[in-house]
């Protein structure tokens, strides 16, 4: 019997975060976000919650707000092409992270 070289643990760690991670549309745009808007903004903003196509992004400092709330038509459309659905309709910006 010949023995395989260990795999990696990240795969099983991906595999399993990928099973039980919730299929609810927020989830699905926290997935996107940083591929969507680029890493350097999703270390500054993100998505805090989605009611009716309407995405509410947290953002820290009022400079991140401006930016996301200027980029927002251009995030939108980011967002939904990632997903592959236009479940974003526009973005608005809290410095509440509730």
């Amino acid at each position: 019997m010949r023995r395989h070289a260990p795999r990696p643990a990240a795969l099983a760690v991906e595999s399993l975060a990928s099973a039980v991670a919730p299929a609810t549309p927020l989830a699905r745009i926290q997935r996107a976000w940083p591929a969507a808007v680029g890493e350097f903004v999703a270390g500054h903003a993100s998505p805090l919650r989605e009611r009716g196509g309407t995405l509410t992004v947290y953002c820290a400092e009022s400079v991140w707000a401006q930016e996301v709330a200027l980029m927002a038509v251009e995030y939108v459309a980011a967002i939904n092409r990632e997903l592959g659905e236009a479940l974003v309709r526009e973005i608005r910006t809290t410095a509440t992270p509730r």
